[in-house]
């Protein structure tokens, strides 16, 4: 795969200068492993922003072709069985924005990422009006032939190219996605102006104090290397940020929205004995270390 690697200025979310940022360490540009000394290959600094703790790599490595990254057919991510659209996908997001607002059947709704077009399903069998885009083109092929994804509902391209009016969506759904984009804030912003005044966005994205990451640091560190687990620029899934709740405090008030709701969802812990794992979960749930964080964001103003 071919870069241009960007030299990152200022924090991509609270906009603070990055000349004074923690050095977190190293990341290889494929699975580093148990030994990443014995690896070699193209590595970028893993950098954590000391007034929002958004962990990003320094410089930014952006793909000459975004095919690069994600022109894989799905096929060969998951078997059949994830083909079909099961009741239950999204619902517990559905439920909590629900709750967030009086909802009436016919509300729009956008999903930014919308991969094989599953939560654009579940979102529609809730009542809601739904469109999407995916910047994908084998995922979008698959969504519109094998999930049955109208394609008058559905845009190919990344949000840089996407254009809707001015306040569209009751809703927004950011789903495993703001991890992968370049310049999120600029990118938020943008689904801040598609978004109706109290309107709502929601995101999953990693979190910046996942425990997990911390003591596969501190194993690295014993091995002597200075490497670190988080994010993936340069491999799958092509991860580019971890969040800190701070990190969407800071913008809010840039942007013009607030936090209605945040909560940390676990994750798998795969590479750990499972013996391991029950107290390993309590403590993540107890501290609020888990490997994903689950926010929604509520546009305050006139974008």
């Amino acid at each position: 795969m071919r870069y241009n690697f960007e030299k990152v200025e200022r924090c991509e979310m609270c906009g603070n200068p990055t000349n004074n940022h923690k050095v977190l360490g190293l990341r290889l540009n494929q699975s580093q492993g148990f030994r990443p000394k014995r690896k070699t290959g193209i590595a970028v600094s893993v950098m954590k922003c000391r007034n929002c703790s958004l962990i990003y790599p320094q410089p930014l490595p952006i793909p000459f072709d975004i095919q690069d990254h994600y022109g894989t057919p799905p096929e060969n991510y998951w078997r059949e069985e994830y083909f079909k659209a099961e009741p239950e996908y999204f619902s517990y997001q559905i439920k909590s924005v629900k709750k967030l607002f009086g909802f009436k059947p016919g509300m729009t709704a956008l999903d930014v990422g919308a991969g094989l077009g599953k939560c654009m399903i579940s979102l529609a069998s809730a009542g809601f009006d739904v469109y999407g885009f995916e910047p994908s083109k084998p995922f979008y092929e698959r969504a519109v032939s094998k999930m049955g994804i109208d394609a008058g509902r559905l845009k190919l391209g990344m949000i840089e190219e996407i254009v809707y009016p001015e306040s569209t969506f009751d809703f927004i759904t950011f789903g495993a996605v703001l991890e992968h984009l370049y310049h999120p804030a600029k990118n938020l912003e943008k689904a801040m102006y598609w978004l109706k005044p109290g309107g709502i966005i929601q995101l999953e994205v990693p979190s910046s104090k996942h425990f997990i990451a911390k003591l596969f640091n501190f194993y690295y560190r014993l091995r002597g290397t200075n490497y670190v687990t988080h994010i993936s620029p340069m491999h799958t899934p092509f991860h580019l940020y971890e969040f800190g709740i701070r990190s969407f405090e800071r913008l809010g008030v840039q942007l013009g929205f607030v936090i209605e709701k945040h909560e940390f969802f676990v994750g798998e812990i795969w590479f750990i004995p499972k013996i391991f794992h029950g107290i390993l979960n309590q403590y993540m749930k107890w501290t609020k270390t888990g490997m994903q964080m689950n926010v929604y964001l509520r546009k305050t103003q006139k974008g």
